[in-house]
């Protein structure tokens, strides 16, 4: 098996079906350094359960997914939704400052679709950019940097009305890169023609504040949200995103995350496996090559 790459962490969406403890046990055993969590499985264990499994795991924290969902109109929803965004930031925080030196306090914000109803995407992109105005504060108060995804357009109308690298910057822009960063995913954003300047703004910037990778192989799956695959299994140029991520500064941690019905029902050391091996091959790579051309 491979060595892995030390940037490497593996998102536990990967291995979906695995509890915290055994997903956090199965990381370390494949010799990767870090995991980015889930709500719910963090939920599960409760936050102090999952903090003290995270602790004695001796991984890195990269990531809390998710925060966001709040594209709905003023009222008992859209306070619901804030609220449970202030404890996804309090969660994000804790995680952060019991994982090994390295850690992130890295929230991944989705930002939700259209409101059921409505045909106004620039209004619901409005309402993200209220929910920020109302939770930046408090986000750079506790140390965390609300992390804007942007998702492929074929999610706009139920998940993510941000659906370019540009236009989550946009939204970014009137707060501080502590408070509000952008989340480079290659499934979601690897066809965007104006995807290079969107990276070297991030970087100049300073607010890439996680890098995602997994691949994008076509036929689509027939639920959609299960079309990712290992690095090197579809057609995404994983050398030039990456390439000009690194330009850009970014020297965090590397998440794998793939959402993938067979990789699910897989063994999670062999999914593991399977990541390295990918990872290696088609990210690890090219880390090193531009390393050595920054001087890194």
């Amino acid at each position: 098996m491979t060595a892995p790459d030390g940037r490497l962490s593996i998102n536990q969406a990967t291995i979906k079906y695995a509890p915290l403890g055994e997903a956090l046990a199965a990381t370390a055993n494949a010799g990767i350094a870090g995991i980015g969590l889930w709500r719910d499985s963090v939920q599960a264990a409760s936050l102090t359960g999952a903090a003290r499994l995270l602790t004695d795991s001796g991984l890195r924290f990269s990531s809390l997914c998710r925060g966001g969902f709040f594209t709905v109109p003023e009222g008992r929803a859209r306070r619901a939704a804030m609220d449970d965004n202030r404890k996804a930031i309090e969660e994000t925080a804790t995680l952060a400052a019991a994982g090994a030196p390295g850690s992130a306090a890295v929230l991944v914000m989705v930002a939700g679709g259209i409101p059921q109803g409505s045909r106004d995407l620039a209004g619901a992109r409005s309402m993200v950019q209220d929910a920020l105005a109302e939770l930046a504060p408090e986000a750079q108060a506790a140390g965390v940097t609300l992390a804007l995804e942007p998702l492929h357009p074929m999610y706009a109308s139920d998940r993510a009305v941000i659906s370019t690298l540009k236009q989550a910057l946009d939204l970014a822009s009137p707060f501080s890169p502590a408070a509000v960063g952008v989340v480079i995913d290659t499934f979601h954003v690897w066809w965007d023609p104006e995807l290079p300047a969107g990276i070297a703004r991030a970087g100049t910037e300073g607010r890439i504040a996680s890098y995602q990778v997994c691949d994008w192989a076509t036929p689509l799956a027939a639920d959609v949200l299960l079309s990712r695959h290992y690095p090197g299994d579809g057609v995404i140029d994983f050398r030039s995103i990456t390439a000009a991520v690194e330009a850009a500064g970014y020297t965090g941690d590397i998440e794998v995350e793939i959402f993938n019905q067979e990789i699910w029902d897989t063994a999670p050391a062999t999914a593991l496996a399977r990541t390295v091996e990918g990872f290696e091959a088609n990210v690890a790579v090219h880390l090193r090559r531009m390393g050595a051309d920054l001087g890194r």
